[in-house]
């Protein structure tokens, strides 16, 4: 039996072994209905193919070979655009031993038109100084200037900066390492476009011995995420006479330098002259001991900065606000509301169950915070005597407007029937099965809704049991589904991207905000999807017309999923779900598979995130030669 083979039945039968009968006819029956029988193909290349620990990745598919590089080094002579690349690299007391090494990646590139601008900052250690001047003379690439002075790392990054002569700068902390291919693939990348001005790449972390682990692939160019995280990071190069324009780095944002550096850059240049390389290009070192504990504790120090250089950012807009450091490396943002706050109509359909509807609109009317609103509820075709006496109720109350529509259940239709009434320049939403859990969930996203590159915003749904039911939509290659899916509330998810805000290609309709003009513009929602994926094929032509779906974190509801519609239970059913998959898929077909909100190197699985394997990446080296 080949090995091959081997992995794929160890692998599936450590899935099976794992869950229960009743739980595998469930899940097989939720993968049906959300995307036919087509996922089930999906979900067994899953669970065979990139059931793989990173090493075991990396082996496979990051590891290049002496033909990858002779074939890599044949490419870069062929191309016709060969810039310099500057290096900034400022140094202060780092451990020799691994400053000889990231000094040795550089060296390494296969990719050779760059020079190193290496500032001393007033290390203590003499052989630190020793080791820089030997390398100077060794290799003429290689720049150093001594600083008198400590000026810690913005002061001396400028040092690095005022250095260099290449067209790109890029940037590298004095434990790390560039990958040997890096400085090749943003070669490629300017080679494909030369107004690219930021590029940025994949990232993992190295141990003391070498040993590579805690990937980070990361989303195409995604703003709000980048808000939320520096999303540039490692690998990022810049071009040279912008970073020279903006003055540099600020020192007054120590700790959040290259944040800030990077907020100030993007804010002066055009978001399609942004330019995510999905490889890995970078390790960062990370070494178990005390030195880990004192970076753990500069990082708690450095929140202050991280919120001062977003509220710089938003700022430089027009907009005051308050940015709140909620942890190491992670903020949360309140936009201001206009004065008077715009009308809101929050839009309900439902039949029957009373129960569901009553908790809902309870929890609209007396847990939010958000005033200026106005309840449309849509019933479709409800029966039960008490749910028919509540609605009189609202209706005779003025809670709510009661629009009767007793035809088949189609959500969209209801939900364009609504719109049409409503009167609020927002409109919202809302699952009748849904409840907010904090008060202020429909004032973060009307804000952000009001936002003019903003479309559709999303919330944060749990079960009742405090697992994520929703937080983003990922196009999984075959149809949709939800990122994150069953972790535990608590959870940060992959790449804190469970608590982050950040723009998906698409977010469900079961609390969504969006402004009424814009649904207008994209002419609603398509009514052929009466059931299933509505709200991703309505997002997606928002995202069409040149707006940026976004996700809120900080909007936490509980959903309890279709509960007052029932389950695909029937061939009627059954048959009218498969045919709004293929429609899906016949419309959105190369994006289901390209979700720039994914990255290709992961598994297209919202609820066993994992890797990949292979990855759907190019490799353009073997592409060309």
């Amino acid at each position: 039996m080949s090995t091959s083979l081997q992995q794929i039945l160890g692998s599936t039968r450590s899935f099976l072994a794992r869950r229960s009968p009743r739980e595998l006819i469930s899940k097989v029956y939720r993968l049906i209905r959300r995307e036919g029988f087509g996922g089930i193909r999906r979900i067994f290349m899953d669970i065979t193919l990139a059931n793989i620990g990173y090493s075991d990745w990396v082996s496979r598919h990051d590891t290049r070979t002496e033909d990858d590089r002779r074939r890599i080094r044949h490419h870069i002579n062929a191309l016709p655009y060969r810039p310099l690349i500057s290096i900034l690299m400022p140094v202060c007391n780092p451990p020799a031993e691994f400053l000889g090494k990231v000094i040795a990646s550089v060296q390494r590139q296969l990719y050779q038109n760059w020079e190193l601008c290496i500032a001393g900052d007033a290390s203590i250690d003499p052989l630190i100084r020793a080791l820089l001047e030997q390398a100077a003379r060794d290799d003429t690439r290689i720049h150093v200037s001594f600083r008198p002075f400590n000026g810690h790392l913005s002061v001396a990054s400028n040092t690095a900066l005022a250095m260099a002569q290449g067209e790109f700068v890029a940037l590298l902390d004095q434990d790390d390492e560039f990958t040997e291919h890096a400085l090749y693939h943003l070669i490629v990348a300017l080679n494909d476009n030369r107004e690219l001005d930021l590029l940025y790449g994949d990232e993992d972390k190295i141990d003391a011995n070498g040993q590579r682990f805690g990937h980070y692939f990361k989303p195409d160019w995604n703003p709000d995420l980048f808000l939320s995280q520096n999303l540039v990071s490692h690998l990022g190069a810049y071009r040279r006479k912008i970073a020279d324009a903006i003055g540099g780095f600020r020192q007054d944002y120590e700790g959040a330098q290259d944040w800030d550096f990077a907020l100030r850059f993007v804010d002066v240049i055009h978001a399609d002259h942004i330019h995510h390389i999905p490889h890995v290009l970078y390790h960062l070192r990370a070494i178990v001991g005390p030195t880990t504990v004192e970076i753990d504790a500069q990082q708690h120090t450095f929140a202050p900065a991280q919120a001062a250089a977003l509220q710089d950012h938003w700022r430089r807009r027009g907009i005051a606000l308050t940015v709140v450091a909620v942890a190491a490396g992670r903020c949360t943002t309140s936009l201001p509301l206009p004065v008077p706050a715009p009308l809101v109509s929050i839009i309900i359909c439902t039949r029957n169950r009373v129960d569901l509807l009553r908790q809902c609109v309870e929890g609209v009317t007396q847990k939010t915070d958000y005033e200026n609103i106005e309840i449309i509820i849509v019933d479709n075709g409800s029966d039960e005597n008490a749910t028919l006496v509540y609605l009189d109720s609202l209706r005779a109350s003025g809670a709510a407007r009661i629009v009767l529509h007793p035809a088949a259940f189609n959500f969209a239709e209801l939900n364009n029937l609504a719109v049409q009434q409503a009167q609020g320049e927002l409109i919202c939403l809302l699952n009748n099965d849904v409840v907010p859990i904090n008060s202020e969930w429909l004032t973060e996203m009307a804000a952000h809704a009001l936002r003019p590159e903003i479309g559709a915003v999303g919330a944060k749904l749990y079960y009742p049991n405090d697992t994520i039911q929703h937080a983003g939509v990922l196009l999984n290659g075959v149809a949709a589904e939800h990122l994150h899916l069953g972790y535990k509330r608590s959870s940060v998810g992959y790449g804190n991207r469970a608590c982050l805000a950040q723009n998906y290609s698409a977010v469900t309709a079961a609390c969504l905000v969006i402004r009424k003009s814009t649904w207008e513009e994209v002419g609603g929602m398509d009514e052929t999807f009466a059931v299933a994926f509505n709200d991703v094929d309505f997002c997606l032509r928002v995202r069409r017309q040149g707006y940026r779906n976004l996700w809120l974190p900080q909007v936490e509801l509980y959903h309890y999923e279709s509960a007052s519609r029932g389950k695909e239970d029937t061939p009627e059913k059954c048959k009218r779900f498969l045919a709004e998959v293929e429609l899906l898929q016949k419309r959105w077909g190369r994006m289901l598979a390209n979700d720039p909100a994914w990255n290709p190197n992961l598994a297209l699985s919202g609820e066993r995130i994992g890797l990949a394997s292979p990855p759907r990446i190019s490799q353009p080296w073997r592409a060309t030669f």
